[in-house]
């Protein structure tokens, strides 16, 4: 979700957000990548507050990874924090971040360097919301920028600022967290959603296009049902927590790139994540 409110300062910072990052920053994580154990691996959980995000967390940290996590809202990570199993929150670093805009995403990037050292992976969930504000002709025109924003402008900020840091290396991925909605209206009152849903998915067929040798494994977790915490369960749904051990292992694997997983039920993350069969 984009937001404006929070900002980090620090005393140096790139001078511009770029797509080729210094060549010392690339050699360092490109040596540190290779023949890497998960305990070696840092994850930047980009939306791992959140529901979708907190599953995906979890299931890292169960798995050995190290994780990052930067969100605006404090009390957010501090849930975080109190939610994930208590021998592993030694291997994640929260950060008090916004990376709502390009310059307040590039201070975020410093900030978390500065903690980590290093990323060998990004999972991004920006993507994943809801929304069932009415219908097109009971909205204003600031409610389809809120979506677009929360949606698409998040998810490309943080992907322009972040995905230089593991771009180069064949032993790093991406994997975006995208909704089925932007091919369907879920029902009535979720045009917009279908609306700023169909730019993340048109935005990630745009990278995988773009950029088909990219070293980086690239990856697209597409699901076409609802997720929730065990407490909130509905028939079809997907337990955050079973998605994000699936998520986890699909990562731990990395021998797939420019690949779209879709999960259309909760026996899809096993036969098409846990299994690989597209």
């Amino acid at each position: 979700m984009l937001c404006t409110s929070q900002q980090l300062h620090f005393a140096s910072r790139e001078s511009a957000s770029t797509l080729h990052p210094p060549p010392f920053i690339l050699q360092q994580v490109c040596a540190a990548t290779v023949g890497m154990s998960n305990s070696d691996r840092v994850v930047l959980a980009l939306g791992g507050a959140g529901k979708v995000g907190s599953g995906i967390v979890k299931g890292l940290l169960d798995k050995g990874f190290k994780v990052a996590v930067i969100s605006r809202d404090s009390s957010r990570l501090e849930k975080l924090r109190s939610f994930v199993s208590p021998n592993t929150k030694d291997n994640l670093t929260t950060i008090v971040g916004n990376v709502g805009s390009e310059e307040e995403a590039e201070q975020a990037k410093q900030a978390l360097l500065k903690e980590v050292g290093k990323v060998t992976d990004i999972v991004s969930s920006l993507g994943f919301s809801w929304w069932q504000g009415g219908p097109p002709h009971t909205q204003s025109l600031k409610d389809l920028h809120w979506v677009i924003e929360t949606l698409l402008f998040s998810t490309f900020v943080s992907w322009k600022a972040f995905y230089p840091l593991v771009r180069d290396d064949s032993n790093c991925t991406y994997t975006f967290i995208t909704g089925g909605a932007g091919e369907k209206l879920l029902m009535p009152g979720t045009g917009f959603l279908t609306v700023g849903a169909a730019s993340t998915l048109a935005f990630c067929q745009v990278l995988r296009e773009e950029y088909p040798e990219v070293p980086c494994k690239l990856n697209q977790v597409k699901i076409n049902t609802g997720v929730a915490t065990p407490d909130h369960m509905a028939p079809g749904f997907l337990n955050h927590l079973d998605l994000g051990e699936a998520v986890a292992a699909l990562i731990e694997r990395r021998n797939t790139s420019h690949t779209v997983f879709t999960i259309n039920c909760p026996a899809d993350l096993k036969s098409v994540l846990l299994e690989r069969n597209l």
